[in-house]
């Protein structure tokens, strides 16, 4: 969901030279036997991070043989952090997508190789090969080529799934198709559709329900705002700050994304999820899923780095003693790691209430690199450095924007204007300030001058109506940068967005 998987590659997961080295059986004495300092590592990462709340479990041989809380479900409470609570689990959830795929091939009602046109025909892509040819398997693999991120902040917007998938139309091609690793929200919210409609249920959710959930027990596991917010024991979502500030939760993000990163869920229940991946398909003496099928999602399909590489809804990483197959998440408010040893037949979840800068997966791969006999790093310090490095980074970009007054040209701004896409926007000049409504949605921007450039805006969503919950999980960062154009005349022709994540043009009507 956020930007967290390319992230997680920077927290180091030991590289050995000794390639006789080889995976090792862990025990489940041995790896009780980390679990002391395992919990220095959350308590120094929690203060590293300004984390309020972690759970974590740790699953060996089909057992949930570590599950505790650290910390409190919401800053400034005293309600603490257990196993049962509640968090938002992020993407994490695209490879409880990516099963449910696989169980409709099983069954017979889907294919990989089938073409996505031919479940849904108004998947488009800019280019016309690449939509002919996008299969199945390519949903969730990570490798369209796409821009990565396109159009996920249209659902803060208030876009409708329809949008949505039609929103990737107008998407960029900026790497190869099935050669570089994008990575991408929407075509799992068209994959969504997919398994929806060969179960003929009403929803994926419905459909999840159905096939996983129920038969795993995982009573607990939820896909809306409402439902995680009905649940007395859940945690609050914060974004980072000094310290942490408390967000809302809200059907645009990360629920309106579904397949994507919609769940809600804890530590015992992700522990049956994962005991369902190391049982290979087979959970409590049922085969939920075939493990040739299951296989798929595991198997690598783009590298993203020297030792790692996308999956099926899964990333695979190589270690010299062994391989990990894991995946985090991240929303406005929540981080969580899910993954496991898949030789080792160990797993661990962490689910943290701090939008996810990079903890769990450091954490986890602290887990991993012990119980694999991998030499020792400091996972969480390399982890909160290459934070604050990013951190940095972001601010650099944000001071490149000088505000300013606004123009007497900015008159000349107002107006409506249309995108296919997006539909009739209008620009107002009100009290000296322009500001942008998206008909649609009826979203409102507030757009700020650059100092340097009168024709140069950044807009700030605001939190008027619908939309004041949005406005809060964005913490009033600018949410586009955007420029009015003109044409040959010297006449305002349209206004282009200038995020290559939200790749639109509205023309300007006629006046």
């Amino acid at each position: 969901m956020k930007r967290i998987i390319a992230a997680a590659l920077v927290v180091g997961l030991a590289v050995m030279s000794d390639a006789s080295l080889q995976a090792q059986q862990p025990s489940q004495a041995s790896i009780e036997a980390l679990l002391p300092e395992f919990e220095k590592q959350v308590a120094e990462g929690m203060k590293a991070f300004s984390v309020p709340g972690v759970a974590v479990g740790v699953i060996h041989e089909d057992k949930l043989i570590f599950a505790k809380g650290f910390g409190v479900r919401a800053v400034g409470k005293p309600e603490q952090v257990t196993p049962e609570t509640i968090f938002q689990i992020g993407s994490t959830t695209k490879a409880f997508f990516t099963t449910t795929l696989a169980q409709a091939v099983d069954a017979g009602r889907l294919g990989w190789n089938d073409p996505v046109i031919d479940h849904v025909p108004e998947f488009q892509l800019a280019d016309p090969w690449v939509t002919r040819d996008f299969r199945v398997l390519d949903i969730a693999a990570q490798r369209s080529g796409l821009t990565a991120y396109v159009n996920d902040a249209l659902t803060m917007l208030g876009y409708d799934r329809q949008t949505l998938i039609r929103s990737l139309r107008v998407a960029p091609q900026l790497g190869l198709f099935r050669s570089d690793f994008r990575y991408l929200n929407i075509p799992h919210v068209v994959g969504g559709e997919i398994v929806a409609k060969v179960n003929g249920t009403p929803s994926w959710f419905d459909s999840l329900k159905t096939s996983l959930l129920t038969p795993l027990g995982m009573g607990e596991t939820t896909a809306t705002a409402e439902a995680i917010t009905a649940v007395p024991n859940h945690a609050q979502g914060h974004r980072f700050a000094e310290p942490p500030i408390a967000v809302p939760f809200h059907p645009s993000f990360p629920y309106a994304l579904g397949p994507a990163g919609a769940l809600n869920s804890n530590i015992p229940d992700m522990a049956k999820w994962l005991r369902l991946q190391l049982g290979r398909g087979h959970f409590e003496g049922k085969i939920l899923v075939s493990e040739d099928n299951l296989d798929v999602t595991w198997t690598p399909r783009v590298a993203m780095s020297e030792r790692s590489s996308y999956a099926v809804g899964w990333v695979a990483t190589a270690t010299p003693r062994g391989r990990i197959i894991w995946h985090n998440g991240g929303t406005a408010g929540f981080g969580a790691h899910a993954g496991f040893l898949p030789d080792g037949k160990t797993g661990i979840v962490i689910l943290t209430n701090l939008e996810n800068l990079g903890l769990p997966d450091a954490l986890a791969m602290w887990f991993y690199d012990r119980v694999l006999g991998n030499p020792a790093v400091d996972n969480v310090g390399l982890a909160a450095a290459a934070a604050k490095t990013r951190r940095e980074a972001a601010q650099a970009e944000a001071a490149g924007f000088v505000p300013g007054p606004i123009s007497p040209l900015a008159a000349g701004f107002s107006g409506s204007y249309a995108s296919p896409i997006l539909g009739e926007a209008t620009v107002a000049l009100t009290g000296g300030k322009l500001g942008l409504t998206l008909e649609k949605t009826e979203a409102q921007l507030l757009l700020e001058p650059n100092r340097d450039d009168p024709y140069l805006f950044q807009a700030r969503l605001a939190p008027v109506g619908a939309f004041v919950a949005p406005a809060e999980m964005s913490g009033g960062e600018p949410f586009v940068r955007l420029r009015f154009e003109t044409d040959a005349a010297g006449k305002i022709s349209q206004m282009r967005w200038l995020s290559p994540e939200l790749p639109h043009s509205f023309a300007r009507s006629a006046q």
